[in-house]
């Protein structure tokens, strides 16, 4: 049986339901690209409560965070947001996550929907050792995601907070439209926006959620915001160059193998998997994940080989057309000797070899598109 968040009447009553990771989630209201250019242009509101959300707290929650993650917490100032995997002692990818730690005794840690439990359990498995507790709250809060260049104006309409002051990949806590919330400066599209976590909402008691939705929608409609279904976070997150995980990641791929070794803290102290990650950042690995651009008509999808004169060297991990470049875009792994900027490669196409050359992300020009776009629109 499939789980439902706390906004599935809305989505019910508006948008094509599809199952995602165990619950009932909207693919699409509109449309997957008229939503994906909301996003870009305006603003778009998804809901995310399906993500799971877990309380680190306790003397050594910091301490203990620096060992399940490659990333040593204790370099993370109070009231940020940071991006890392948990590890296996292999160094494969049990999940990525964002971590808003408070301080060095509370920590919010948020997980991907399809290993709610599965992370659950891993981290307790890894407890013993710390004065640490941990509380997965994900059935008694909601988490919006409001993204794009009107999103902050909008935003700040409906919160006393002074959102200019919140950085990207920081937080506070206040009330949005009356309700005590953390407004988190993160997101997975590329654009500026933020997270929004509404604390004391049951599953089974849902009114704060639709409260902050409905109002957040309202606000918005003169200015061309809309509500957004997966499709079009998919898509959003490609052109930006983001993980998902179970396709670009899993735990037979270690962060350096990922490009994200930037996760990776190499110092004294002991983290889980260690050996193995420290060994790759010294020796490379045989293969890395690139993104691609089409050269030729085409779309790329999920499992469609990369080849390299006529010979498999690798695996399209995620593909897709990009509304902003009209065009197919992917990632994959490839044979460390193909990862240069530039190289050429070929996307075996139902049969058909198609030309694409390896670039950097995200896909968009910066300057117009995404978080440091130089000229961001009024609300």
């Amino acid at each position: 049986m499939t789980r439902k968040s706390h906004l599935y009447q809305f989505h019910k009553e508006n948008a094509k339901i599809t199952e995602f990771s165990g619950f009932d989630m909207p693919l699409w209201y509109k449309g997957i690209i008229e939503e994906h250019m909301a996003v870009r242009n305006a603003a778009g509101l998804f809901d995310v409560s399906h993500m799971g959300r877990i309380w680190i707290s306790g003397k050594q929650a910091t301490d203990f965070l620096s060992y399940v993650l490659p990333t040593n917490s204790h370099l993370i100032k109070d009231n940020r947001a940071f991006y890392s995997t948990i590890c296996d002692q292999d160094g494969g990818i049990v999940d990525d996550v964002i971590t808003n730690k408070f301080s060095n005794e509370k920590c919010i840690m948020i997980v991907n929907a399809g290993n709610r439990e599965k992370d659950f359990r891993w981290l307790n498995s890894h407890c013993s050792k710390f004065e640490v507790e941990l509380n997965d709250f994900s059935d008694n809060s909601a988490l919006l995601a409001f993204q794009g260049p009107l999103a902050s104006g909008i935003l700040q309409q409906m919160t006393d907070l002074e959102l200019s002051t919140v950085r990207r990949f920081a937080f506070k806590e206040g009330r949005v439209d009356g309700e005590e919330c953390l407004i988190s400066r993160t997101g997975y599209t590329g654009e500026d926006g933020f997270e929004i976590t509404i604390f004391n909402t049951p599953l089974d008691s849902p009114e704060k959620a639709l409260k902050v939705w409905n109002e957040l929608l309202r606000r918005g409609a003169n200015y061309g915001v809309l509500p957004c279904g997966l499709g079009a976070r998919d898509s959003l997150r490609l052109e930006a160059g983001m993980c998902l995980y179970g396709q670009d990641i899993d735990d037979a791929t270690t962060p350096v193998e990922a490009a994200l070794e930037y996760v990776i803290n190499e110092d004294e102290r002991e983290f889980i998997g260690k050996e193995k990650l420290v060994a790759q950042l010294k020796s490379g690995t045989d293969r890395k994940r690139i993104a691609f651009s089409m050269a030729e008509a085409g779309i790329p999808r999920h499992g469609f080989n990369l080849t390299f004169s006529e010979k498999p060297v690798g695996t399209v991990t995620s593909g897709s057309f990009s509304p902003i470049l009209k065009k197919g875009i992917g990632m994959g792994y490839v044979k460390s000797p193909l990862t240069t900027l530039g190289e050429r490669i070929s996307v075996d196409i139902r049969g058909s070899e198609k030309s694409a050359v390896v670039v950097r992300t995200p896909f968009y020009d910066t300057s117009n598109y995404g978080f440091k776009r130089k000229n961001v629109p009024s609300s």
